[in-house]
Protein backbone atom coordinates (compact mmCIF):
# COMPACT_ATOMS: atom_id res chain seq x y z
CA UNK A 1 0.00 0.00 0.00
CA UNK A 2 2.85 2.45 0.72
CA UNK A 3 3.90 3.24 -2.66
CA UNK A 4 0.07 4.52 -3.31
CA UNK A 5 -0.78 5.95 -0.23
CA UNK A 6 1.76 7.43 1.62
CA UNK A 7 1.05 10.76 0.92
CA UNK A 8 -2.31 10.51 2.90
CA UNK A 9 -0.57 8.82 5.83
CA UNK A 10 0.98 10.33 9.32
CA UNK A 11 4.94 10.62 8.93
CA UNK A 12 6.82 7.54 9.54
CA UNK A 13 8.30 7.24 13.40
CA UNK A 14 11.98 5.86 14.79
CA UNK A 15 11.71 3.49 17.36
CA UNK A 16 14.68 2.10 19.32
CA UNK A 17 17.08 -0.14 17.02
CA UNK A 18 16.08 1.83 13.73
CA UNK A 19 12.26 0.23 14.08
CA UNK A 20 9.73 2.02 11.91
CA UNK A 21 6.18 2.85 13.11
CA UNK A 22 3.33 4.16 11.02
CA UNK A 23 -0.33 5.04 12.24
CA UNK A 24 -2.49 2.37 10.00
CA UNK A 25 -4.66 4.54 7.34
CA UNK A 26 -6.65 1.48 7.06
CA UNK A 27 -7.37 -1.96 8.07
CA UNK A 28 -6.77 -3.99 4.76
CA UNK A 29 -2.83 -5.52 5.07
CA UNK A 30 -3.76 -6.50 8.67
CA UNK A 31 -6.47 -8.64 7.87
CA UNK A 32 -4.31 -9.94 5.25
CA UNK A 33 -1.41 -10.88 7.26
CA UNK A 34 -4.11 -12.96 9.76
CA UNK A 35 -5.34 -14.66 6.56
CA UNK A 36 -1.84 -15.56 5.56
CA UNK A 37 -1.26 -16.64 9.03
CA UNK A 38 -2.07 -20.12 8.53
CA UNK A 39 -2.78 -22.33 5.45
CA UNK A 40 -6.40 -22.13 4.08
CA UNK A 41 -8.51 -24.52 2.78
CA UNK A 42 -11.46 -23.91 0.17
CA UNK A 43 -13.55 -25.81 2.78
CA UNK A 44 -12.47 -22.62 5.13
CA UNK A 45 -14.12 -20.01 2.63
CA UNK A 46 -15.64 -18.01 2.62
CA UNK A 47 -13.50 -16.50 5.76
CA UNK A 48 -14.95 -13.15 6.72
CA UNK A 49 -13.18 -11.08 9.45
CA UNK A 50 -14.51 -7.84 11.36
CA UNK A 51 -12.70 -5.68 13.38
CA UNK A 52 -14.31 -2.26 14.66
CA UNK A 53 -11.26 -0.20 14.18
CA UNK A 54 -9.50 3.20 14.57
CA UNK A 55 -7.20 4.96 11.26
CA UNK A 56 -5.66 7.86 11.06
CA UNK A 57 -5.24 9.63 8.10
CA UNK A 58 -3.11 13.29 7.91
CA UNK A 59 -6.43 15.03 6.07
CA UNK A 60 -5.24 18.58 4.86
CA UNK A 61 -5.89 21.31 7.55
CA UNK A 62 -8.22 22.98 5.00
CA UNK A 63 -10.11 19.59 4.60
CA UNK A 64 -11.47 18.79 8.10
CA UNK A 65 -14.53 20.05 9.05
CA UNK A 66 -16.64 19.20 11.79
CA UNK A 67 -16.92 15.52 12.37
CA UNK A 68 -17.26 14.88 8.53
CA UNK A 69 -13.95 15.05 7.99
CA UNK A 70 -11.59 14.03 11.12
CA UNK A 71 -7.53 12.66 10.80
CA UNK A 72 -8.53 9.73 13.39
CA UNK A 73 -11.83 8.13 12.78
CA UNK A 74 -13.43 4.31 13.48
CA UNK A 75 -15.56 1.98 11.57
CA UNK A 76 -17.07 -1.49 11.43
CA UNK A 77 -14.65 -2.67 8.96
CA UNK A 78 -14.81 -6.37 7.18
CA UNK A 79 -13.02 -8.42 4.82
CA UNK A 80 -14.09 -11.34 3.25
CA UNK A 81 -12.07 -14.06 1.77
CA UNK A 82 -13.80 -16.51 -0.67
CA UNK A 83 -13.44 -18.33 -3.82
CA UNK A 84 -14.70 -16.62 -7.14
CA UNK A 85 -17.73 -18.65 -7.27
CA UNK A 86 -19.02 -17.23 -3.81
CA UNK A 87 -18.39 -13.64 -4.68
CA UNK A 88 -20.92 -12.69 -6.03
CA UNK A 89 -23.78 -14.34 -3.34
CA UNK A 90 -21.43 -12.33 -0.61
CA UNK A 91 -21.28 -9.13 -2.03
CA UNK A 92 -25.16 -9.50 -2.43
CA UNK A 93 -25.21 -9.91 1.45
CA UNK A 94 -23.31 -7.30 2.02
CA UNK A 95 -25.05 -4.87 -0.13
CA UNK A 96 -28.60 -6.43 2.26
CA UNK A 97 -26.49 -5.80 5.09
CA UNK A 98 -26.40 -1.78 3.98
CA UNK A 99 -29.71 -1.78 3.63
CA UNK A 100 -30.62 -3.37 7.01
CA UNK A 101 -28.48 -0.90 8.55
CA UNK A 102 -30.18 2.22 6.36
CA UNK A 103 -33.93 0.64 7.14
CA UNK A 104 -33.05 0.47 10.60
CA UNK A 105 -31.53 4.09 11.00
CA UNK A 106 -34.82 5.51 9.39
CA UNK A 107 -32.82 5.91 5.90
CA UNK A 108 -34.55 5.78 2.80
CA UNK A 109 -33.35 7.96 0.26
CA UNK A 110 -29.54 6.37 -0.99
CA UNK A 111 -28.02 4.82 -4.30
CA UNK A 112 -24.76 3.01 -5.25
CA UNK A 113 -21.75 5.04 -7.32
CA UNK A 114 -19.39 2.89 -9.28
CA UNK A 115 -16.37 4.33 -9.41
CA UNK A 116 -13.83 3.00 -12.26
CA UNK A 117 -10.85 4.28 -12.83
CA UNK A 118 -9.39 6.85 -15.50
CA UNK A 119 -8.59 5.20 -18.56
CA UNK A 120 -6.65 7.61 -19.95
CA UNK A 121 -4.63 7.94 -16.49
CA UNK A 122 -3.75 4.36 -15.83
CA UNK A 123 0.13 4.89 -14.39
CA UNK A 124 -2.09 5.51 -10.79
CA UNK A 125 -3.54 2.09 -10.97
CA UNK A 126 -2.60 -1.47 -9.94
CA UNK A 127 -3.56 -4.19 -12.23
CA UNK A 128 -3.86 -5.04 -15.64
CA UNK A 129 -6.89 -4.58 -17.43
CA UNK A 130 -8.61 -7.98 -17.06
CA UNK A 131 -8.88 -7.90 -13.52
CA UNK A 132 -9.91 -4.53 -13.65
CA UNK A 133 -12.56 -5.05 -16.16
CA UNK A 134 -13.77 -8.83 -14.31
CA UNK A 135 -14.31 -6.73 -11.13
CA UNK A 136 -16.17 -4.36 -12.32
CA UNK A 137 -18.76 -7.17 -14.13
CA UNK A 138 -18.36 -9.52 -10.78
CA UNK A 139 -20.13 -6.18 -8.97
CA UNK A 140 -22.54 -5.13 -11.61
CA UNK A 141 -23.57 -8.58 -11.35
CA UNK A 142 -24.66 -8.54 -7.85
CA UNK A 143 -26.34 -5.29 -7.99
CA UNK A 144 -28.84 -6.33 -10.18
CA UNK A 145 -29.60 -8.62 -7.49
CA UNK A 146 -30.42 -5.86 -4.92
CA UNK A 147 -31.80 -3.35 -7.30
CA UNK A 148 -30.75 -0.34 -5.89
CA UNK A 149 -30.32 2.72 -8.26
CA UNK A 150 -26.74 2.74 -9.27
CA UNK A 151 -24.31 5.44 -11.61
CA UNK A 152 -21.08 5.29 -13.02
CA UNK A 153 -18.13 7.76 -11.78
CA UNK A 154 -14.85 7.61 -14.21
CA UNK A 155 -11.68 8.22 -11.95
CA UNK A 156 -12.50 7.64 -8.50
CA UNK A 157 -11.94 4.34 -8.06
CA UNK A 158 -9.48 2.76 -5.37
CA UNK A 159 -5.80 2.46 -6.50
CA UNK A 160 -6.17 -2.24 -6.67
CA UNK A 161 -9.49 -1.70 -8.54
CA UNK A 162 -12.82 -0.57 -8.99
CA UNK A 163 -15.47 -0.21 -5.95
CA UNK A 164 -18.73 1.00 -4.86
CA UNK A 165 -19.89 3.83 -2.54
CA UNK A 166 -23.23 4.39 -1.30
CA UNK A 167 -24.73 7.49 -1.25
CA UNK A 168 -27.26 8.37 1.40
CA UNK A 169 -29.13 11.45 1.29
CA UNK A 170 -29.83 13.85 4.43
CA UNK A 171 -33.64 14.87 5.38
CA UNK A 172 -32.35 19.05 4.27
CA UNK A 173 -31.58 17.16 0.47
CA UNK A 174 -27.38 17.02 1.22
CA UNK A 175 -25.59 13.57 -0.14
CA UNK A 176 -23.26 12.11 1.51
CA UNK A 177 -20.35 9.30 0.27
CA UNK A 178 -20.97 7.06 3.87
CA UNK A 179 -19.28 3.56 2.97
CA UNK A 180 -17.08 1.88 0.51
CA UNK A 181 -17.43 -1.68 -0.96
CA UNK A 182 -15.16 -3.73 -3.00
CA UNK A 183 -14.40 -6.77 -5.01
CA UNK A 184 -10.75 -6.67 -5.12
CA UNK A 185 -8.91 -9.29 -7.37
CA UNK A 186 -5.68 -7.67 -6.99
CA UNK A 187 -4.69 -7.64 -2.98
CA UNK A 188 -4.79 -11.07 -2.93
CA UNK A 189 -2.11 -11.81 -5.50
CA UNK A 190 0.15 -8.54 -4.11
CA UNK A 191 -0.12 -10.24 -0.82
CA UNK A 192 0.46 -13.66 -1.67
CA UNK A 193 -2.95 -15.43 -0.24
CA UNK A 194 -3.78 -18.26 -1.65
CA UNK A 195 -5.83 -21.31 -0.23
CA UNK A 196 -5.99 -24.72 -1.50
CA UNK A 197 -8.54 -25.61 -3.60
CA UNK A 198 -10.51 -29.00 -4.03
CA UNK A 199 -8.55 -30.22 -7.10
CA UNK A 200 -5.37 -29.94 -4.43
CA UNK A 201 -4.12 -26.78 -6.05
CA UNK A 202 -3.41 -23.17 -5.17
CA UNK A 203 -5.78 -20.66 -5.72
CA UNK A 204 -6.01 -16.68 -4.75
CA UNK A 205 -9.06 -15.41 -2.79
CA UNK A 206 -11.34 -12.65 -3.78
CA UNK A 207 -11.20 -10.21 -1.39
CA UNK A 208 -14.49 -8.11 -0.68
CA UNK A 209 -14.02 -5.05 1.40
CA UNK A 210 -17.02 -3.67 3.29
CA UNK A 211 -17.67 -1.24 6.12
CA UNK A 212 -21.27 -0.73 6.12
CA UNK A 213 -21.19 3.06 8.49
CA UNK A 214 -17.55 3.80 7.04
CA UNK A 215 -16.61 6.36 9.73
CA UNK A 216 -18.65 6.42 12.58
CA UNK A 217 -18.01 9.90 13.59
CA UNK A 218 -18.95 11.15 10.35
CA UNK A 219 -21.83 8.42 10.25
CA UNK A 220 -22.95 10.53 13.75
CA UNK A 221 -22.48 13.89 11.90
CA UNK A 222 -25.03 12.59 9.06
CA UNK A 223 -27.60 11.60 11.69
CA UNK A 224 -27.01 14.72 13.55
CA UNK A 225 -27.97 16.58 10.38
CA UNK A 226 -30.42 14.09 8.74
CA UNK A 227 -32.43 14.40 12.74
CA UNK A 228 -32.11 17.94 13.17
CA UNK A 229 -31.07 16.98 16.57
CA UNK A 230 -34.72 15.30 17.41
CA UNK A 231 -32.85 11.40 17.68
CA UNK A 232 -35.29 8.69 17.84
CA UNK A 233 -35.90 7.37 21.35
CA UNK A 234 -33.10 4.50 21.39
CA UNK A 235 -30.62 6.61 19.46
CA UNK A 236 -31.23 9.82 21.82
CA UNK A 237 -28.23 10.79 24.04
CA UNK A 238 -31.24 11.27 27.04
CA UNK A 239 -34.28 9.36 27.03
CA UNK A 240 -36.30 10.75 29.48
CA UNK A 241 -36.00 14.11 31.35
CA UNK A 242 -37.55 14.18 34.92
CA UNK A 243 -39.16 17.72 35.83
CA UNK A 244 -40.42 18.05 39.57
CA UNK A 245 -42.66 20.89 39.54
CA UNK A 246 -40.83 22.08 42.77
CA UNK A 247 -38.46 21.42 45.08
CA UNK A 248 -41.14 19.85 47.15
CA UNK A 249 -41.00 16.81 44.87
CA UNK A 250 -37.20 16.57 44.17
CA UNK A 251 -37.07 13.69 46.89
CA UNK A 252 -39.87 11.84 44.31
CA UNK A 253 -37.80 12.65 41.62
CA UNK A 254 -34.68 10.91 42.57
CA UNK A 255 -36.50 7.72 43.57
CA UNK A 256 -37.83 7.31 40.23
CA UNK A 257 -34.77 8.85 38.39
CA UNK A 258 -33.41 5.37 40.46
CA UNK A 259 -36.23 3.47 38.95
CA UNK A 260 -35.58 4.32 35.57
CA UNK A 261 -31.07 3.98 35.93
CA UNK A 262 -31.55 1.22 33.08
CA UNK A 263 -32.25 3.98 30.60
CA UNK A 264 -30.39 7.10 29.96
CA UNK A 265 -32.40 9.72 31.97
CA UNK A 266 -31.75 13.12 33.90
CA UNK A 267 -33.41 14.67 36.37
CA UNK A 268 -33.91 18.35 36.11
CA UNK A 269 -34.09 19.33 40.09
CA UNK A 270 -33.16 23.54 39.25
CA UNK A 271 -35.05 25.98 40.93
CA UNK A 272 -36.49 27.19 38.05
CA UNK A 273 -40.35 27.35 36.84
CA UNK A 274 -42.00 24.42 35.31
CA UNK A 275 -42.28 26.49 32.26
CA UNK A 276 -38.64 27.54 32.04
CA UNK A 277 -37.79 23.42 32.23
CA UNK A 278 -39.98 22.39 29.77
CA UNK A 279 -38.76 25.04 27.20
CA UNK A 280 -35.25 24.00 27.90
CA UNK A 281 -35.99 20.22 27.53
CA UNK A 282 -37.85 20.83 24.41
CA UNK A 283 -35.12 22.91 22.61
CA UNK A 284 -32.66 19.82 23.91
CA UNK A 285 -35.26 17.90 21.64
CA UNK A 286 -35.36 15.09 24.42
CA UNK A 287 -38.36 12.62 23.24
CA UNK A 288 -40.21 12.78 26.75
CA UNK A 289 -40.76 14.47 29.59
CA UNK A 290 -41.76 12.85 33.13
CA UNK A 291 -43.32 15.83 35.14
CA UNK A 292 -44.09 15.12 38.59
CA UNK A 293 -46.65 17.45 41.37
CA UNK A 294 -48.31 16.34 44.39
CA UNK A 295 -51.36 14.86 42.17
CA UNK A 296 -48.80 12.43 40.19
CA UNK A 297 -46.94 11.71 43.71
CA UNK A 298 -50.41 10.47 45.33
CA UNK A 299 -51.20 8.60 42.09
CA UNK A 300 -48.01 7.13 42.22
CA UNK A 301 -48.05 8.15 38.72
CA UNK A 302 -45.91 10.60 36.38
CA UNK A 303 -46.99 12.88 33.79
CA UNK A 304 -45.83 11.81 30.61
CA UNK A 305 -45.24 14.50 27.31
CA UNK A 306 -43.49 12.79 24.21
CA UNK A 307 -41.69 15.49 22.08
CA UNK A 308 -44.09 16.68 19.36
CA UNK A 309 -47.08 15.05 20.47
CA UNK A 310 -49.66 16.31 23.20
CA UNK A 311 -49.74 15.32 26.86
CA UNK A 312 -49.88 11.56 27.14
CA UNK A 313 -51.70 11.73 30.46
CA UNK A 314 -50.69 10.23 33.60
CA UNK A 315 -48.41 6.74 33.70
CA UNK A 316 -47.14 4.33 36.27
CA UNK A 317 -43.23 4.10 35.69
CA UNK A 318 -43.74 0.21 34.59
CA UNK A 319 -46.00 1.90 31.65
CA UNK A 320 -43.65 4.40 30.62
CA UNK A 321 -40.92 1.79 30.45
CA UNK A 322 -42.82 -0.77 28.70
CA UNK A 323 -43.81 1.69 25.90
CA UNK A 324 -39.91 3.02 26.02
CA UNK A 325 -38.54 -0.57 25.91
CA UNK A 326 -40.99 -1.10 23.12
Amino acid sequence: HLPYYKKDMYPIMKGDKEEEYILKPMNCPHHHQIYAAKKRSYKDLPLRLAEYGTCYRYEASGELFGMMRVRGFSQNDSHIYCTEAQTIKEFVDVMKLHEYYYKTLGITKYHLELALRDPKNKTKYMGDDTMWQKAEELMRQAVKQVKIPMVTQIGNAAFYGPKIDFIIESSIGREFAISTNQIDLFMGERFGLKYTDSDGKDKTPVIIHRAPLGSHERFIGFLIEHYGGAFPVWLAPIQAKILPISEKQNAAAEKIADQLKDFRIELDDRSESLGAKIRDAENQKIPYLLILGDKEITAGKVAVRQRGKKDLGQMTIKGFTDKIQK
